[in-house]
């Protein structure tokens, strides 16, 4: 193997490791909530006492559907509890 090769090898190595732990770090520190009201019919994330799990809202802006939001997010949005209405 030539060296340039060698070297694009390991630089392309560290930038792949070094963006995956970013990644991490990033989704480790965000807070996630569960979001009532404002999935759209079939976008829902689970489960529901109507159903058994994601995509099966039969309407949209059901009280009982919820997504996954940031946490604070839900609040801010129009129809959107973070309490299961």
């Amino acid at each position: 193997m030539s060296s340039k090769k060698a070297l694009s090898l390991a630089i392309a190595a560290a930038l792949t490791a070094n963006l995956s732990t970013a990644t991490i770090t990033i989704h480790a520190a965000t807070k996630s909530e569960k979001c009532y009201g404002v999935a759209k019919a079939g976008k829902n994330d689970c489960a529901t006492p109507h159903h058994a799990c994601a995509g099966q809202a039969k309407t949209s802006g059901d009280k009982k559907e919820w997504i996954m939001m940031p946490k604070g997010l839900c609040d801010k949005i129009i129809g959107g509890m973070a309490k299961s209405g």
